[in-house]
């Protein structure tokens, strides 16, 4: 059973801070495809479309019949433990820091015997696991095995927390608290177990709302100025707090409908990307570095950067013209922000939800996404480590048929839906 974890003692500031060290990340790039599963978190492997045999690790042809015909199919995880160990000596900076290590070789019913991370949980061999693909801190698919049955504190694991961004006893900032998405955001991270919730709010013309008048009653949450199209206030802020931040999550946006010719001139764009595109990238040039230089900081250190897209950046939606396109501008700087922030261990979790039954979508008809479901799903993506995340009924079935042919996608959205 995993203890439930402690609160962190609050670090010492003459101590220096540490500096992080990434787990061996090359790979090949046929073995990306492992990667790319457990971004969404799944565990898949290979399997030969001719003679069926999954294997491991992953090979250019089947190891068994020579074929190419390759493709990576979900798995479920199920295998007996065959053995363990635990490392107490390694010459790799990342798991010198991090000893003892427990490592296991499993073998899945499925076919393929692997070598796996141990969850606490596990204990000796022969007993019966389930294998998971989690992203390690440099973003590359690792395979971690667990019990069959967990206890509640499971996250708790100190290797487990190593491969998540777990909001518990973290500090985090949400930019925008005055919409209904905003406020369900806060009150799924205070019932994570957050430190600090700091939340934005801008439009001081704009009437408060019971909303956030409660979520400002909750201990954890403390109400902050910002604008994001306002440089110097984002950058204030970030004087002020950018050093103690471990997740920053970016849900403010701008939505309105029609597309190009619905409407005359460019006044609505340009507020779209101003707050959709250049608010983003506004923040991230600002807390970017802060959260990059803390995260190796403890047990708490700096871990994740939350993008609210839409799943309308995959594909315009022509009713909804203008807000696709800042979204897919958005979803290329995140892409970008991605890969800056890799280096230094830092998460960065795209969110594409569906039309969310809030203001913007008023008569969007059903199925929409509600705010509680849409702050639930970031949560989990947090304590589960993936990258991007698809919730909602239309989301799902969006991202299907992009992934099946753009193109036939395109014209069916043109045409209508």
């Amino acid at each position: 059973m995993t203890m439930p974890m402690m609160r962190p003692p609050r670090k010492n500031p003459v101590l220096r801070t540490r500096q992080m060290n990434l787990p061996p990340g090359a790979r090949g790039r046929v073995a990306l495809g492992l990667t790319a599963a457990a971004a969404e978190g799944r565990f898949e492997l290979q399997t030969c479309e001719d003679c069926g045999t999954v294997q491991y690790p992953p090979r250019e042809v089947c190891h068994k019949c020579l074929s190419s015909a390759l493709r990576w199919r979900q798995q479920s995880g199920e295998g007996a433990l065959l053995g363990s160990t635990t490392l107490h000596h390694s010459n790799d900076l990342f798991f010198r820091e991090r000893l003892p290590w427990r490592l296991g070789l499993v073998h899945l019913d499925a076919g393929p015997t692997l070598m796996v991370h141990l969850h606490g949980e596990v204990g000796e061999a022969p007993q019966r696991v389930r294998v998971g693909a989690r992203l390690d801190r440099a973003g590359q698919a690792v395979l971690i095995a667990f019990p069959n049955e967990g206890s509640p504190h499971m996250a708790d694991d100190k290797m487990l927390r190593e491969m998540t961004s777990d909001p518990k006893f973290r500090k985090v900032l949400l930019t925008d608290g005055k919409t209904e998405t905003g406020q369900a955001i806060v009150r799924a991270l205070v019932k994570a177990g957050a430190d600090i919730v700091w939340v934005g709010h801008a439009e001081p013309w704009k009437k408060m709302g019971d909303g956030l008048d409660d979520i400002s009653a909750l201990p954890q949450v403390t109400l902050v100025p910002l604008d994001l199209t306002n440089g110097r206030q984002v950058t204030e802020l970030a004087g002020a707090i950018g050093g103690k931040v471990d997740i920053v999550i970016n849900n403010a946006e701008v939505h309105r409908t029609f597309g190009i010719g619905a409407r005359r001139g460019t006044d609505v764009a340009k507020a779209e990307m101003d707050i959709n595109y250049f608010g983003l990238l506004r923040l991230a040039q600002e807390f970017g570095p802060a959260l990059k230089g803390r995260s190796a900081d403890g047990t708490t250190g700096a871990t994740a950067w939350v993008n609210l897209l839409s799943i309308y950046a995959l594909s315009n939606f022509p009713p909804h013209g203008t807000f696709s396109a800042s979204k897919a501008a958005a979803h290329s700087l995140a892409q970008c922000l991605r890969a800056e922030m890799r280096p230094a261990g830092i998460r960065v979790i795209n969110v594409f939800p569906g039309p969310i039954d809030d203001e913007w979508n008023q008569h969007t008809p059903p199925p929409k996404l509600a705010p509680t479901a849409l702050a639930n799903a970031i949560v989990k993506a947090l304590r589960d480590g993936v990258e991007d995340v698809y919730p909602g009924d239309v989301a799902q079935e969006w991202l299907e048929r992009w992934r099946d042919n753009p193109k036939v996608l395109e014209r069916e959205l043109a045409a209508g839906g």
